[in-house]
């Protein structure tokens, strides 16, 4: 009998998570793990009682030709990271690992080459949580230590000149 080993035990659980994503690009499982128990899961899709881009039949980035990657305050949807960080207590986030998986929603083919935006960044980070591991394909990831978030801070190469939030 081959047992799988836990990391992508727990993957394969966020990758059936997100089969409950309502984002017509990019379908996000997340759950978060601390002391070998599920703590919670989150997937991409519009606040409660608000209509999801799959109910829609549109994506209003898409519609406005955002690129990837870009332009995430203009998404209806609450990222699967943002949804498992807001379902724990913070108590029960300090020192957990976010694993996290992606399918393209056109395709459904897996998509390893995902981080966490940065607005999913300063959560995970104010959350806590000390590991995210991302599914590359069906037995490989990789990990990211949130400390390298800190040591390494993306944003402070952003625009200086900006203002305001």
């Amino acid at each position: 009998m081959n047992r799988r080993d836990k990391i992508n035990y727990y993957l394969d659980i966020a990758e059936a998570v997100s089969e409950r994503s309502t984002c017509l690009r990019r379908k996000f499982g997340a759950i978060v793990v601390k002391n070998d128990e599920i703590i919670s899961t989150g997937y991409n899709g519009a606040p409660r009682g608000r209509k999801n881009c799959s109910d829609l039949n549109f994506c209003y980035r898409e519609r406005m030709q955002v690129p990837r990657g870009q332009r995430y305050e203009l998404c209806r949807s609450v990222h699967a990271e943002a949804n498992a960080i807001i379902s724990a207590s913070r108590s029960d986030l300090l020192g957990a690992t976010l694993y996290l998986a992606c399918h393209d929603a056109k395709t459904d083919q897996l998509d390893g080459a995902v981080e966490p935006c940065s607005m999913c960044k300063r959560l995970i980070l104010n959350a806590g949580i000390s590991e995210v591991i991302i599914r590359q394909d069906k037995d490989t990831h990789f990990t990211i230590r949130t400390a390298d978030w800190i040591e390494n801070d993306d944003s402070l190469a952003e625009d200086p000149g900006r203002t305001g939030y």
